[in-house]
């Protein structure tokens, strides 16, 4: 972003028109627009913490082309995306590191690597069960230790900020408390636990649930059950992956008067395809299928394997579905992820100081109907 420079919207604070000065990468002012109020809005722009590639560019292979992680930052960019947490999932000890030091080395030396704020990896302590393993692969499925982080945290260079581990597996607890103590955000998904198991895990650290109603059994207790006691949890924020494939509506209205506005962080948890042309594609080992209906599975057993969601059409569910209104699906997708990953530069909202990461676009207030205009990213430092 050049040193100096404005930017002109609606406020989706009180819907009047603002204009924001820039400088250096930092919001220097705020100040009411005289004149025609513009059409668009502006607000901050979208951190994604769970997403597994995008554009056909995969982030779970160590010899992902360094320019080809540049062009998915760039794609995610244009969907109003200006941070996100590259996702690595379950596999063998070696592919995860390699994954981690190849997109550690995108976060260092690629010119727009700055927007990957750090690392999420999702498994490997993870169930082994149909269901609750979903895609990943089960001969990957194994016991969670201190060290293994460990190693996974220095082939990040100390990138990882965020792990989702089921607490029931052996060895998760301790892992847990070590990597809280550590500064890392720990979440639960991809789970069997018991109801002793999710209490455990929010005393041991835990602090959210990774898209919560996904990652599951098709038929589970209606009243005791795992995706039950964590809505119930205070403690835990919950992801959600608000495509209409993965949670029908009335799920995430559910949940998010069950957990409050505040506590719920719109996700994508996209796949390599996203944002491709139906086809068969490779996420890791797995092979997918993309469908025209937007769905990608994988393509021996069926089963979802992420999804074809990018953060503007999630913005427009979260909206649909729930009882939530611009504001408060935008604080979803911003805020409230910020928070829950403690990156503290982006807590605010539309406030002096903040970076001038912003997004520029259209809502149609009839449909809840999002479209882009620019997306800027400002100075975290």
């Amino acid at each position: 972003m050049q040193s100096t420079t404005k930017r002109q919207g609606l406020s989706p604070i009180d819907g009047r028109p603002i204009e924001i000065h820039v400088e250096s990468g930092r919001i220097a002012a705020i100040e009411p627009l005289a004149g025609p109020a513009p059409a668009h809005w502006i607000a901050p722009a979208m951190i994604d913490i769970q997403v597994n590639g995008f554009a056909g560019v995969d982030y779970n292979s160590p010899d992902t082309p360094q320019e080809d992680l540049a062009r998915s930052i760039d794609v995610q960019i244009a969907t109003g995306v200006a941070r996100l947490l590259p996702t690595v999932i379950t596999g063998s000890h070696e592919n995860i590191c390699g994954s981690l030091s190849n997109l550690a080395r995108a976060r260092r030396d690629l010119p727009n690597g700055e927007a990957f704020v750090g690392f999420h990896v999702e498994g490997p302590w993870i169930s082994p069960l149909d269901g609750p393993r979903g895609a990943h692969p089960v001969q990957h499925c194994r016991a969670a230790t201190p060290e293994e982080f460990d190693r996974f945290q220095e082939a990040a260079e100390g990138g990882i900020r965020l792990v989702t581990l089921a607490p029931e597996v052996a060895g998760a607890i301790p892992t847990i408390e070590h990597m809280a103590k550590a500064g890392v955000v720990v979440a639960i998904g991809h789970s069997n636990a018991s109801e002793a198991d999710i209490h455990n895990a929010i005393a041991a650290g835990a602090t959210m649930s990774t898209h919560l109603g996904n990652g599951a059994h098709q038929i589970i207790p209606r009243h005791a059950n795992y995706i039950t006691w964590q809505m119930a949890a205070d403690e835990l924020s919950a992801g959600l992956i608000v495509d209409g494939i993965h949670l029908p509506p009335a799920f995430v209205k559910v949940a998010v008067r069950a957990k409050g506005a505040n506590h719920v962080i719109l996700v994508t948890d996209a796949a390599p395809p996203a944002s491709c042309a139906p086809g068969i594609y490779h996420f890791g080992h797995l092979e997918v299928a993309l469908t025209e209906d937007q769905c990608i599975r994988l393509t021996d057993s069926g089963r979802l394997a992420g999804s074809a969601l990018s953060m503007d059409r999630g913005l427009e569910n979260l909206i649909r579905f729930s009882d939530l209104d611009l504001l408060g699906a935008l604080r979803a997708g911003t805020v409230n992820a910020a928070r829950e990953i403690h990156l503290k530069a982006r807590e605010g909202f539309l406030q002096v100081g903040d970076p001038a990461d912003l997004m520029l676009f259209d809502y149609d207030q009839a449909s809840g109907g999002v479209t882009i205009r620019e997306t800027l990213l400002g100075d975290l430092n």
